[in-house]
């Protein structure tokens, strides 16, 4: 295999196992303590053995009372690196796309902002994620959501299907990132938005420093610059598009929010 086609079958294995841990009834704190590497973390809490949670990945990024939203394995399964639901401002009737939808915390989440006129679709390349998404959708008895088999370079989702994209944690592990951009840009309606939680990393890292501070499908090696974020999101037609950075990740690496518009 390719050195790309590698390290998409490792982020692959990596949420497999992430999404079993789950499903034998793990928490996310035990996701990411005992599977060094399975999550969006980095440094020795992530490591197999460690005893303290990282906080800056997972459940705990909600804010309160989330818990009482959703099923508890949906929350489990959350390890991600923000809240897009709440970063992409939701409102009754939007249809939604979460981009490496995972165990469906954010899916849920949206179709409940969304309402009954709404609805939220979740795409994901992994299908131990794809079966634990659903059965948390069974779970919560939402009916305004599907969960669709794919990757995030090509969204099985027709041109302007959609109001909102968001994603968790996971645009950092595309291997191809132009083309992830190209798709969100596809799939939105003219005037459509962008509301994403991702690691970002300061201008003045290099790959190679990027890569020293944590592993590919720990979320951190595959991690954009913020210049090189917001020149992808030009590149694919995007305006009005920012980066904020809210909590460190690793050494001049940052949880973030991004956003953007499609021209209208």
């Amino acid at each position: 295999m390719s050195t790309n086609e590698e390290l998409v079958e490792q982020v692959r294995q990596r949420y497999a196992a992430a999404a079993t841990t789950v499903t034998a009834g793990a928490t996310n704190h035990l996701v990411l303590e005992q599977t060094e590497d399975a999550s969006c973390c980095s440094g020795s809490s992530c490591g197999a053995g460690a005893t303290d949670v990282d906080t800056r990945f997972g459940a705990g990024l909600y804010e309160a009372g989330t818990a009482d939203e959703v099923p508890a394995e949906a929350l489990a399964a959350s390890l991600g690196c923000g809240n897009p639901t709440a970063v992409a401002a939701l409102h009754p009737g939007e249809r939604v796309l979460d981009l490496g939808s995972g165990g469906g915390i954010d899916v849920l989440l949206s179709a409940r902002r969304v309402g009954d006129t709404g609805f939220a679709y979740g795409v994901d390349m992994t299908d131990e994620m794809l079966d634990l998404a659903r059965a948390n959708a069974a779970r919560a008895g939402a009916r305004n959501v599907e969960f669709l088999r794919g990757t995030i370079e090509d969204v099985p989702l027709p041109d302007a299907s959609v109001d909102v994209v968001i994603s968790n944690c996971v645009i950092n592990l595309s291997v191809d990132k132009p083309k992830v951009m190209s798709e969100m840009f596809r799939v939105l309606v003219p005037g459509g938005r962008v509301g994403v939680s991702d690691v970002v990393a300061e201008d003045h890292l290099t790959p190679a420093d990027r890569a020293e501070r944590g592993s590919y499908v720990g979320c951190i090696a595959g991690a954009l610059s913020r210049s090189e974020y917001l020149e992808a999101l030009a590149d694919a037609g995007f305006v009005d598009a920012e980066v904020e950075f809210t909590h460190e990740a690793a050494p001049g690496l940052h949880g973030a929010i991004v956003r953007a518009v499609k021209p209208a």
